[in-house]
């Protein structure tokens, strides 16, 4: 269980991190806040979310990505607390994750797994779907 919450939890991070950054923010904090918050005043949350998002488009624009993501790993980490307080919070958050997360459902899911062995490689590698009129010249 505990592995589960703790995807969740990371689901849940990633998920708020790409929203702060996106112009669906506006519509989506004050539920974030709420669930956070868990029942309490959404006041000091909100305070944090907003420095999160502005230490995010800091870290962004600086082309920082540890300082992104340290923001996601404290909201990671702040998941998984409220999730280990409140089991309950797991259906809510996923439910919540449910209704804001980007919607994906017309993109297929595709895995794909490429090794390079047999010594060095000197070339160029490339990796795609549907390459069409691509010219490469050394």
């Amino acid at each position: 269980m505990e592995a589960e919450l703790a995807a969740l939890a990371a689901s849940g991070a990633t998920t708020l991190v790409g929203l702060m950054v996106s112009d669906a923010w506006t519509q989506t904090r004050e539920r974030v806040a709420r669930f956070l918050a868990r029942g309490e005043e959404t006041d000091g949350v909100d305070e944090e979310l907003d420095a999160s998002r502005e230490g995010l488009i800091a870290a962004r624009d600086g082309e920082d990505p540890d300082a992104a993501a340290d923001i996601e790993d404290e909201w990671r980490l702040r998941m998984r607390r409220a999730l280990r307080a409140d089991p309950a919070a797991a259906q809510e958050l996923r439910l919540l994750l449910d209704e804001i997360a980007p919607r994906t459902a017309d993109v297929p899911t595709v895995t794909v797994n490429n090794s390079v062995s047999g010594g060095t490689q000197n070339a160029q590698v490339i990796q795609g779907q549907n390459i069409v009129g691509l010219t490469l010249r050394y």
